[in-house]
């Protein structure tokens, strides 16, 4: 409704509208676009601040998995003993109030479930008793209990009565390291010479080879500095070791080696294929229709679903080129050696997805070569390639390898091909061995996005996988930005190298 101002002789007069000069400052900030500039900001920090949070969020779940947690008992109204480790809150789903506590009580082996919730006004009692220990094991980790005594041939050798148990205890479990079997799971019970006997909370008592502990921790009875002890353990295990336990425990180096190697090889393939086609299509090739067409093809290239050349890798390299390979070079073989998925295929498939990136960045870097340097060099006496060899590529590198590093960000996080072309839950032979040519490309591989959707939908345990997956995912981000950053340094190199006219 507009109000109106009554005069002093009874009429009533329009409110004074706006001054000219401010309608015409609001009309100046639209048409400068002000207004969008605002949003744009306002779009950046959202997503700066998303960002942030997805690295809080893998910082806290991922590397706060590795601290070694205290082991708590608790005690229920009906007599239950549990003991293990408190893992999470929420609650109860269909009750009117309360909250219920999901503990990780181990023992796979022994107990039907790893994991057990436990009704908080069930509780009696809460306490966290110095001998309670976790024993990590190659196989049906992790153990939770209290350790009773450990038997060498039979013999009782060491007893949890006994002064300074828990050294001797070590020391027992490096001596017992010596049973193991290189490359295979520790040995049964009925081969092992040292069996430790430890009490689970239900009274049950178990033996476990001592050649089969990897780690045994007593959370309750450590300080701050012993506790990061074991954290810089376990983060070097993660990083370092081979996975067990269907990927949920042990390291995922066999999957950061895969990475690499596979985004290397990519590197490799790509490089020389798309500053060729970019040359090509912006140096020598007739601008017209056709050029215009495959320009138009190559963007359209870099929209295909990966998943697509996925299964082109799979028709054409393997079952083409590898089956040819094979055929003539390895004929006397039992099984196919490159007629089968492999690191080198995948790599080169994930070169072919990459290419159109690296294609569109040279012909930008190309295109702004200035003109004068150009004809500078042609009217020295300088032919075609070698104004191209020697004024125009060094003056467009620092363009080309930013597409490089477009490529690499692209490239490394990639599944869907590989599920095609050579990845597998578990390497069954390393990337990188003794055995010329020492490099084995042809070898089906592991890789740290895979291993990441292996252990979120396929995991036996997805509760106890969890930690993993965010562990990874920090790793694999990790692990593009330092290979990104990489690049970028190197192209910040050759463009003061430029500058200083070195080149």
């Amino acid at each position: 409704m507009v109000n109106r101002v009554e005069s002093g002789d009874g009429r009533r007069d329009d409110p004074p509208s706006k001054p000219e000069s401010l309608r015409s400052t609001e009309g100046k900030s639209v048409r400068k676009g002000e207004p969008w500039v605002f949003a744009t900001g306002g779009t950046l920090i959202l997503m700066i601040t998303l960002v942030f949070g997805v690295i809080v969020l893998l910082l806290l779940n991922g590397l706060g998995f590795f601290w070694p947690s205290d082991l708590q008992q608790v005690e229920q109204k009906d007599g239950t003993i549990s003991l293990g480790i408190e893992w999470g809150e929420e609650e109860i789903p269909g009750a009117d109030g309360g909250t219920r506590t999901q503990y990780r009580v181990g023992n796979p082996k022994e107990f039907p479930a790893d994991f057990v919730w436990i009704d908080d006004d069930q509780v009696a009692s809460i306490t966290r008793p110095d001998d309670a220990l976790l024993v990590e094991t190659l196989t049906w980790s992790p153990r939770i209990g209290r350790f009773a005594e450990a038997r060498r041939d039979g013999e009782v050798v060491l007893r949890s009565t006994d002064a300074d148990w828990f050294d001797r205890y070590d020391e027992l479990v490096e001596e017992a390291e010596e049973e193991r079997i290189h490359g295979k799971l520790a040995p049964d019970v009925d081969e092992a010479s040292l069996i430790g006997h430890y009490l689970l909370s239900d009274g049950q008592e178990i033996e476990i080879p001592l050649a089969a502990v990897v780690r045994t921790v007593r959370p309750n009875s450590m300080g701050t500095l012993a506790k990061a002890g074991v954290y810089v353990s376990r983060v070097w295990e993660f990083l370092a070791a081979q996975p067990r336990e269907s990927n949920t425990a042990g390291g995922v180096f066999p999957a950061i080696l895969g990475t690499v190697l596979m985004v290397l090889i990519m590197t490799l393939a790509v490089v020389p294929l798309g500053v060729v086609g970019a040359l090509y299509l912006n140096e020598y090739a007739k601008q017209g229709p056709l050029v215009r067409l495959v320009r138009l093809a190559v963007s359209n290239l870099a929209g295909v679903p990966s998943i697509v050349f996925g299964m082109f890798g799979l028709a054409f390299f393997i079952h083409i080129v590898g089956s040819g390979i094979d055929s003539v070079f390895f004929a006397d073989e039992p099984g196919a050696v490159f007629g089968t998925g492999g690191l080198l295929w995948a790599s080169l498939t994930l070169a072919l997805l990459t290419v159109p990136v690296v294609i569109i960045s040279t012909e930008e870097a190309l295109r702004a070569t200035p003109r004068a340097q150009r004809e500078g060099a042609l009217a020295l006496g300088a032919t075609k390639w070698q104004s191209i060899r020697t004024v125009i590529l060094p003056a467009s590198l620092p363009g080309i390898l930013t597409g490089v590093i477009l490529a690499i960000a692209r490239g490394a996080g990639e599944v869907a091909p590989l599920m095609l072309t050579g990845v597998m839950k578990l390497a069954p032979s390393p990337l990188i061995d003794g055995t010329a040519p020492y490099l084995h490309a042809d070898r089906k591989f592991m890789h740290l996005g895979f291993h990441i959707y292996d252990l979120a939908f396929q995991s036996p345990n997805i509760e106890a996988s969890k930690p993993i997956v965010y562990a990874t995912a920090l790793l694999l981000l990790v692990l593009v930005v330092a290979l990104n950053l990489t690049a970028i340094l190197f192209r910040n190199h050759v463009r003061r190298r430029l500058m200083g006219g070195v080149f």
